[in-house]
């Protein structure tokens, strides 16, 4: 996978490992990166990118904790078979909350509403 398009903005608030881990989760929901695709290495990405091994390693991390990628030992990383986890994760998520507000009798419409208002303070920092 050459890093091509991959681009981290130096003057950007959003820290290096997120702006890489968030551009391989875009590829991969755009089919630039596919299933099985090999990663390549920690070293090698931090040195095409210029970054720390430390920031690529932490994105790698964050990535296959999400499901993003898998690991295959001294095989190197690679892109997982379901790809792109975050609508599998984001629903168990939704299901959670649902759950939760029924529990607290809160009604699906001020719900709606406290998740907006929610998204709308994550999305302004």
């Amino acid at each position: 996978m050459p890093a091509s398009f991959i681009v981290i903005d130096p003057q950007s608030s959003t820290p290096p490992f997120e702006q890489l881990r968030s551009q391989v989760i875009a590829a991969v929901r755009s089919g630039k990166l596919a299933h099985d695709t090999r990663l390549p290495t920690v070293r090698a990405l931090a040195a095409e990118l210029g970054l720390a091994t430390n920031t690529v390693a932490r994105a790698y991390r964050e990535l296959e904790r999400d499901s993003v990628i898998e690991t295959r030992g001294r095989f190197g990383s690679f892109i997982a078979p379901k790809g792109d986890a975050a609508d599998r994760n984001a629903q168990a998520a939704a299901d959670a909350f649902a759950t939760r507000i029924e529990q607290l009798g809160v009604s699906p419409t001020d719900a709606l509403r406290l998740v907006a208002e929610a998204l709308n303070r994550q999305s302004a920092v």
